[in-house]
């Protein structure tokens, strides 16, 4: 299993680089952020400096979206920094959420998202694509290698996750709710002529290491709300008890409201309609040992990837525990002598 961490782009920038840095010599193998433009600085100027300043982890954005940025921008993007620093970027992308909901715009479409990834993916593949009626091509990019990586809560994304992605970004760590989308996302691959196994399958969520329960539970409750978003969109195409588990969407029934402006916050005041329970069931908490007990479990569902958000103010400290004792645990052991 591989694991990363999730930052946001929050100024000082120097100290989102001393994280990706500390995340590194740790262990960690990857580095995610956020992506809104209005909300935080913006993560790809950020992201060259992070390449720069560190030596193995690959980067990129968790989540971008079609909307912002024209596609072929995006591609640019990942095909220089390539280009720079060697084929270290992932893409991370879906419909859009506090990025376009900030700027009153709205989620993209199944087709614009299914579009937009095939598009990003040739360009910054170094291939050429169809693109508005012209035959487009980098002429400077060679050897640019990128993935793309959606994340998905819905049956219909669900379903283009399998046909189309390499990655899967399931943003909650429940082991239940994990269980189901992540055959949801392999049937559909399979059905599509496609490997299953051939699909990275990435859990991202609050990684926390303490022991006083009640604060852990505050300082992570901003997910549930975050995650609450997406689902109160799910709920309203496919109803309460329609075609994703009702351990998902139960919890937003007593959701009357989001604000952006606290967006991903420890101490969002929004998100008192998230109980308790399903903070501990989304997020990973506890001591080192809660942690390695829940991520063997996601580890046997087949997931290849953990992502943990460093939302909260205990970053360094849960940072330094998974890298002495989480990550060696849920590695391969191998001797040097047989």
């Amino acid at each position: 299993m591989d694991f990363g961490v999730v930052l946001q782009t929050n100024p000082p920038a120097s100290r989102v680089i001393h994280l990706s840095q500390l995340a590194e010599a740790h262990g960690f193998s990857h580095v995610w952020t956020f992506d809104s433009h209005l909300l935080w600085e913006e993560p790809y100027v950020i992201y060259s400096a992070i390449l720069a300043a560190t030596r193995r982890v690959t980067i990129g954005p968790l989540v971008t979206n079609p909307a912002t940025r024209d596609w072929t921008v995006t591609a640019s993007i990942f095909a220089t920094l390539n280009e720079m620093y060697g084929n270290r970027t992932v893409c991370g992308i879906g419909r859009g959420d506090s990025a376009v909901r900030v700027t009153n715009g709205r989620p993209s479409t199944m087709t614009e998202l299914r579009d937009s990834i095939h598009v990003i993916r040739e360009l910054a593949n170094s291939r050429p694509v169809e693109y508005k009626g012209a035959t487009l091509q980098f002429p400077w990019s060679r050897g640019s290698e990128l993935d793309v990586w959606v994340a998905a809560y819905g049956p219909m994304a669900l379903k283009l996750t399998g046909e189309v992605a390499d990655g899967f970004i399931l943003q909650l760590a429940d082991v239940d709710i994990a269980a189901w989308m992540i055959k949801t996302v392999r049937d559909a691959a399979a059905a599509a002529g496609r490997d299953p196994d051939a699909i990275a399958f990435c859990v991202a969520a609050p990684m926390y290491i303490g022991t006083d329960r009640s604060h852990m539970i505050d300082q992570t409750r901003w997910f549930g709300g975050m995650v609450g978003n997406h689902v109160a969109d799910i709920v309203a195409k496919y109803g309460a008890h329609g075609s994703v588990p009702d351990a998902l969407t139960d919890y937003i029934a007593g959701r009357t409201g989001y604000d952006y402006n606290s967006h991903g916050k420890a101490g969002n005041d929004h998100v008192d309609f998230v109980p308790d329970e399903i903070v501990e069931r989304f997020c990973i908490l506890g001591t080192a040992e809660e942690h390695i007990a829940k991520l063997e479990q996601l580890r046997a569902l087949g997931v290849t990837q953990f992502a943990g958000y460093l939302q909260h103010d205990n970053k360094e400290e849960t940072l330094r525990v998974y890298g002495e004792t989480v990550i060696p645990a849920l590695q391969q052991h191998v001797t040097a002598k047989a």
